[in-house]
């Protein structure tokens, strides 16, 4: 009862909600980069919104499916297909064994998660089964996946209850340039009132230097008042390194523990799924909000999957 890797695609690793509490040991959390996609992907298919799901970046895999089960894809749109036929996001599909789902080319987005039902059987390291790369931690066997890899379902499920309702509207909106909400600091006090103004004001590209661990950006030169360089301290996901360039850097999911460059703001959580789908060339602004609008829109984002969940699945 498993899929089998036929092409891996360009990045695809298994990733839950990331891995806390070693943070002070080195460990990054690491996890998915889009937390409210994987939560739609896993509660489509009856699964807790924890579950380890799939991440595919740009150029998705080829799986067989050697057992039957139901699967979700949610995120970003790879053009996906199971056996030559298409296969929307945000819905829950029946494969049969023996089927093959490919994704082809990203028609939107940057990175798509598939989500399984009863899960995949993978041994979590440290609560987790997110991978870390770099280190060699988590998911399966550390890495990427690979030609021939075999992954297991835990409890796969042929035909889920109340399958005509187990889809909701595609969640990706795409824009020429996308809008993020911020908080200010914790070192904005770094900064001159113009590197403030310009952090506001200007439209940022992001590079093709992006990866898991930060998101580039270039554009207008940020200025300190005196340099980039601080004693380091923690890294939470989303803070907003602007180092002596000037040039700003998201950190992601694999973000490193601590660094020493100041932080003119933080991504708000609601809006770290719009990273995610970020490709080389997309264009990003910031707007400045307050923490209680921050607070707000998570509040209002864990209830809307609760209800979607209890919806679905009661």
């Amino acid at each position: 009862m498993s899929i089998t890797v036929i092409n891996p695609g360009m990045l695809t690793t298994v990733q839950d909600m990331g891995r806390y509490g070693y943070q002070q040991f080195g460990v990054p959390v690491s996890g998915v980069m889009d937390q409210r996609a994987a939560a739609v992907a896993n509660i489509l298919v009856g699964n807790s919104q924890n579950e380890a799901v799939l991440e595919c970046t740009l150029l998705g895999p080829h799986l067989r499916f050697d057992a039957d089960n139901c699967f979700a894809i949610t995120g970003g749109e790879l053009t996906a297909s199971l056996d030559g036929m298409p296969v929307p996001t945000y819905k829950a599909i029946s494969a049969k064994a023996g089927q093959v789902l490919r994704f082809s080319a990203p028609a939107k987005g940057c990175r798509a998660f598939i989500a399984f039902a009863g899960g995949l059987d993978i041994k979590p390291v440290m609560g987790s089964c997110s991978t870390y790369i770099k280190a060699s931690i988590g998911g399966f066997n550390g890495r990427k996946l690979a030609k021939d890899d075999v992954i297991g379902f835990k409890a796969p499920c042929a035909e889920l209850k109340n399958m005509g309702l187990r889809s909701i509207s595609s969640e990706l909106i795409t824009h020429d340039v996308y809008t993020v909400h911020v908080v200010m600091g914790p070192q904005d006090d770094a900064f001159t009132d113009e590197g403030i103004n310009t952090f506001l004001s200007s439209t940022y590209t992001v590079s093709a230097q992006s990866d898991r661990m930060g998101c580039r950006l270039e554009g207008d030169v940020i200025a300190h008042k005196t340099g980039g360089d601080i004693i380091s301290d923690g890294i939470s996901f989303g803070a907003i390194q602007v180092p002596s360039s000037g040039q700003p850097i998201i950190m992601l999911s694999d973000r490193q523990t601590t660094g020493g460059y100041t932080k003119i703001a933080n991504v708000i959580s609601f809006d770290l799924r719009i990273m995610a789908q970020l490709k080389p060339g997309d264009k990003i602004r910031f707007e400045k909000v307050s923490v209680k609008y921050a607070q707000d829109t998570l509040v209002t984002q864990r209830a809307a999957l609760s209800l979607l969940d209890h919806i679905m699945n009661r």
